[in-house]
């Protein structure tokens, strides 16, 4: 059921109720437009099996911890969101993070720079990389899984000579290792929180104002409420718990507040939603993702797209990098390497983004990231050992790589692509 109201100018504007919104969502996720619902039931399950198991997992310290282990995968993770939106993939973004460590690391060390020269250079450095690799797809014609592939070798070998083939390099600069491992004060946590209630709130209701004018549906008032109301319950909580004393000895050194990399999470995760969301050039990757034919018929610059995807990947990617090497203060030859990509990739695929283009949003990397930490993290408390956490995140990648492909056949079997 709807409801139809005039504005002063005369425009219609159609405003669902509660009811008929929350059938019309579920008839969509019955078509098969899940979303990131399969993962943010999963993050639920998840930490309320760990909970139960140890008591600890749930602890305001532990707690602190999931946000600086999952950092560095859901940054890498928004920039391969991108990338996987055009159906492309990137082997070489954790390389790449690990190379761009690498040249921050060396900068700060070596050669004495301060941190606000040497941390733009490592992100030039990336940015300079996904151009490169984004050139050789769009412009060469290379498949993407041949170039990052062999990327992905190379910057091994880039790595390593870096480190003059083995060397381990740590980073003494205060700021730059604070950035993944320091919290800000208990009275900047809150007042950021708040900020972040207010933004979000102002964005919701402008969204419903602009779209009423142009006298396009608009979301019921009492959904849009419960978004707000839900967001600033679990912001609240979360701030409540992280501003708790959580240090074992607070007389030496005191831990309360909210992880300075989490901000810095929310910034870039505006920014993206921003950029996707609400902008042409958003669309145009959501277009290109969808139909490349159709996208370059219609006057879309497809490969300057394809570019540009890969830009932002490297891009995010590098702030990965410096991400890893502030939290262990160093960088060595297995920066990045490992289970950097394995994960990164899981995250933006375990969040809901599809791997056969044209549908997802940063939000996923953010969830997926969140689930591959929890995984990690709550088994290591559990006393798995790194090959049982490997099968167990691989069995999970899995299962939502089957979601996705079963709810694309399912959507285009009720017209719902």
């Amino acid at each position: 059921m709807t409801t139809t109201t005039t504005t002063a100018g005369g425009v219609k504007v159609v405003k669902p109720t509660v009811t008929s919104y929350i059938n019309d969502y579920w008839g969509r996720v019955r078509g098969g437009d899940l979303g990131g619902l399969p993962a943010i039931l999963g993050l639920v399950v998840l930490s309320l099996i760990f909970g139960v198991a140890r008591d600890t997992f749930f602890s305001g310290l532990n707690f602190a911890n999931l946000f600086n282990q999952g950092a560095i995968y859901i940054f890498i993770a928004m920039g391969l969101v991108f990338v996987l939106l055009l159906g492309e993939i990137d082997l070489s973004a954790g390389y790449t993070s690990g190379v761009c460590g690498a040249v921050v690391a060396i900068l700060l060390t070596n050669h004495g720079w301060d941190w606000y020269t040497a941390i733009p250079v490592a992100l030039l450095t990336g940015i300079v990389i996904g151009f490169g690799l984004g050139f050789l797809v769009a412009k060469i014609g290379i498949p993407s899984f041949v170039v990052t592939l062999a990327a992905f070798l190379g910057f091994q070998g880039v790595l390593l000579v870096l480190l003059g083939g083995g060397t381990n390099i740590s980073t003494r600069n205060e700021f730059f290792n604070s950035l993944n491992n320091d919290n800000l004060s208990v009275s900047w946590s809150w007042i950021l929180t708040i900020v972040a209630i207010l933004g979000y709130a102002a964005a919701q209701f402008s969204r419903v104002r602009s779209r009423a004018a142009r006298g396009l549906v608009t979301d019921p008032m009492g959904i849009v409420l419960m978004r707000i109301g839900g967001l600033a319950v679990l912001l609240i909580v979360a701030t409540a718990i992280l501003t708790q004393e959580r240090a074992i000895n607070p007389a030496i050194n005191s831990l309360k507040g909210v992880p300075i990399v989490v901000p810095i999470i929310g910034f870039f995760l505006v920014l993206w939603t921003f950029v996707l969301g609400r902008t042409s050039y958003g669309r145009h990757i959501y277009a290109v993702g969808g139909n490349t034919e159709a996208a370059r018929r219609a006057g879309i610059p497809v490969d300057r797209i394809r570019i540009s995807v890969f830009v932002i990947g490297s891009f995010m990617a590098s702030i990965g990098g410096l991400m890893a090497v502030s939290r262990a203060s160093s960088v060595d030859p297995n920066t990045g390497g490992s289970n950097v990509l394995l994960y990164s990739v899981g995250a933006a695929v375990i969040g809901g983004t599809s791997l056969f283009g044209g549908k997802g949003k940063v939000i996923n990397a953010v969830v997926g990231g969140a689930v591959i930490a929890v995984i990690d993290n709550g088994m290591g408390l559990l006393g798995f050992s790194s090959g049982q956490k490997f099968i167990f995140t691989g069995v999970i990648l899995l299962i939502a790589a089957s979601v996705d492909a079963l709810a694309r056949r399912r959507a285009a079997a009720t017209g719902n692509r």
